[in-house]
């Protein structure tokens, strides 16, 4: 595995920041990594890039532990962190050929790949102004180059396409995609339509401990399945509903109409039966898919 965290723990006093965590991430994946502000996001983020230190546990990069070999740690990490470290007074084309020497990337190498990531990130027309010149987007599209100018194994990207605007946002994705073929990608995000449209599996933290860990595809199994039901006439004894297994609460609309919910189980054929035995006629039923915004919301607020 390209990063392995086992038993991740980080305190602060008696507060936990991060709390016996545990999960992987292979090479050619994206990862989402959700949870509200204060989950542990970014402690974990910063714990794997050697800039803090677990209290309990291990984190590996590419078989290297963040703690014992934390030099070998940083050759395989390219880092984007949430608030875009860089020297403002600095050309984009000097700024980049700067952080290739940091890596030991120097001459005509150096040269070789800040032209070949400047074409990547598609900095080429701003490549010799000053970064303090360019928009958001560009500045964003530049801390992205410095993360990739050693060609590390396993990237990661906290909030990298905060504040902005769309056509921002679709040229980083196109950038994000092509760099994780050969690449594991650990991308923070609060916009959901990003993890949607870039992530290939999904964890959501809260309060330190992860909730779930999953494809995007399987995560609307771990919350409540609603089920929408329009009956001819009003249910006299809507209590009876209880008796459904895993069934968890209801509620009444207008027009003779339910929403009933159960916990990560198709309850339709229960609801059917029940019809028939108690002589209710239904005029309509559906299952209502949980978006991935009511899933985050569901996960991080029980």
């Amino acid at each position: 595995m390209s990063l392995s965290v086992k038993s991740l723990t980080k305190a602060y006093g008696e507060q936990l920041a991060v709390n016996n965590i545990s999960f992987e991430a292979k090479q050619g994946e994206i990862l989402g990594f959700l949870g509200p502000n204060g989950a542990g996001k970014s402690t974990t983020m910063k714990i794997a890039t050697c800039f803090v230190t677990p209290t309990e546990g291990t984190v590996e990069v590419c078989g290297f532990d963040v703690q014992q070999n934390p030099i070998e740690v940083r050759k395989q990490i390219g880092y984007l962190p949430e608030h875009n470290p860089l020297y403002l007074e600095m050309f984009v084309h000097e700024y980049l050929l700067f952080s290739a020497s940091l890596h030991g990337i120097t001459g005509k190498k150096a040269k070789e790949r800040v032209a070949e990531i400047v074409e990547l990130v598609g900095l080429t027309k701003e490549q010799n102004k000053l970064i303090g010149a360019l928009s958001k987007g560009y500045r964003q599209r530049v801390g992205l180059a410095q993360a990739l100018i050693h060609d590390p194994k396993v990237l990661i990207l906290d909030e990298p396409t905060t504040g902005l605007d769309p056509n921002q946002i679709s040229e980083i994705r196109q950038v994000i995609r092509q760099i994780s073929r050969d690449k594991t990608v650990i991308f923070s995000t609060h916009i959901m339509q990003e993890v949607q449209a870039l992530c290939d599996r999904v964890i959501i933290i809260r309060d330190g401990e992860i909730v779930a860990n999953d494809v995007i595809e399987r995560l609307d199994q771990k919350v409540e399945v609603t089920v929408r039901v329009e009956f001819q006439e009003e249910i006299s004894d809507a209590s009876k509903f209880s008796q459904i297994e895993d069934f968890t609460r209801f509620e009444k609309l207008e027009n003779n109409s339910y929403l009933l919910f159960a916990m990560e189980r198709d309850i339709r054929a229960d609801i059917f039966k029940m019809a028939v035995e108690n002589d209710w006629v239904i005029l309509g039923m559906s299952q209502e898919k949980a978006s991935l915004e009511g899933i985050f919301k569901e996960l991080t607020t029980r």
